[in-house]
């Protein structure tokens, strides 16, 4: 069978921008040369040099300089022109829609935050949201390619579509990317909160060989988590891996919102509400070490409002439940999930395997 040039080109030219991204996003680093590309990418140099040269005349690549020489010929060095794009990546939680808007590197250069209710019907809830959002496009400062939206679930991230939305069953059925899309005349990707602030730990230097695999776990108005296994973002075969929440750890406990009894959501959220940070923390423990055993990731991550409103106790009573598996926080704090849902945005431009 004959190959599909145009989209070979494209998958190409994702590759190619892909190793520019990397390499912007490393601290300390410059650019990369042609000849490390076409190394990289296993491209022939030709080919390397017609995807450049096409880079640059979109404006997405532009001269970083020459190399010293070590005997040869200098290598001139390419760059991401990472401002030359942008991204708005949101995250919808119950009162709060904080918006960020990211360049090409996944840097933030603006951020926005207003009141939102999910309480309201969804129209206005939906009007709202498109509101807020082209005021954060208007903070751009250069063209937007998309909006990524971070929200909790469950959801299907394929078509946007929201599910069985905890503490807010108004919002199920809502084909919330379309109604967004269309609002802002912008594409628009979906997924849960915890997903897309798993996409922001992806983005930072990994502290470790194998620490690829984690377990990143949002306590805020709920309780979820996100799972990375290889380096991949896991949603399992219905997209609905990480109701994590929603584990039972008490046959005879308190209701859950979502219908069930003794959820660790519940227990965990009953312990905040008495003002038992230290309860709330071994508990989310409990959960963290069930976790750890039943996929051994090699670390806990958290996140979410109430983690961080108090991180010192949460750490440790995590720390106490999960052994020798280390336990710490997404780099990019409240805006975690946010920051996450641009990378979601930006992610069709560049050839990267965090999306599975």
């Amino acid at each position: 069978m004959g190959a599909n040039l145009p989209a070979l080109r494209s998958h190409n030219a994702a590759l190619v921008l892909g190793l520019l991204r990397g390499a912007a996003m490393a601290p300390g680093s410059g650019g990369i040369s042609r000849l490390e590309l076409a190394e990289r990418t296993g491209l022939t140099p030709q080919a390397v040099s017609k995807i450049t040269a096409r880079l640059r005349a979109d404006g997405l690549a532009e001269d970083a300089g020459r190399r010293a020489s070590t005997g040869g010929k200098p290598l001139t060095e390419l760059r991401l022109a990472a401002g030359a794009r942008c991204a708005v990546g949101a995250h919808l939680d119950g009162e709060t829609l904080t918006a960020v808007v990211a360049d090409l590197a996944g840097r933030t250069v603006a951020e926005h935050t207003a009141p939102l209710d999910l309480a309201l019907p969804v129209p206005a809830g939906l009007a709202a949201m498109v509101r807020e959002l082209r005021t954060a496009v208007g903070l751009a400062p250069a063209p937007v390619l998309g909006v990524g939206v971070g929200i909790r679930g469950p959801l299907d991230h394929r078509t946007g579509t929201l599910h069985e939305v905890t503490g807010f069953p108004h919002w199920s059925g809502c084909p919330l990317r379309t109604e967004l899309a269309r609002g802002l005349g912008l594409p628009v990707a979906v997924d849960k909160n915890t997903n897309t602030a798993a996409l922001s730990v992806l983005a930072e230097p990994q502290p470790a060989p194998g620490a690829g695999s984690f377990g990143y776990l949002h306590l805020g108005t709920g309780l979820g988590a996100a799972l990375v296994l290889d380096g991949g973002l896991h949603r399992g075969g219905r997209a609905g891996a990480g109701e994590f929440g929603h584990q039972v750890v008490q046959l005879d406990g308190p209701p859950c919102k979502c219908g069930k009894r003794g959820c660790l959501e519940a227990l965990c959220l009953a312990a905040v509400a008495r003002a038992d940070t230290e309860g709330a923390a071994r508990l989310l423990g409990v959960g963290a070490a069930n976790l750890v055993a039943l996929l051994d990731v090699e670390r806990i991550v958290l996140g979410g409002r109430t983690v961080l409103a108090d991180p010192a106790v949460f750490r440790a009573g995590v720390r106490a439940a999960v052994g020798p598996v280390p336990v710490g926080f997404a780099a990019a704090g409240p805006r975690a999930v946010a920051e996450g849902a641009a990378l979601l945005a930006l992610s069709p431009l560049f050839a990267r395997a965090a999306l599975r």
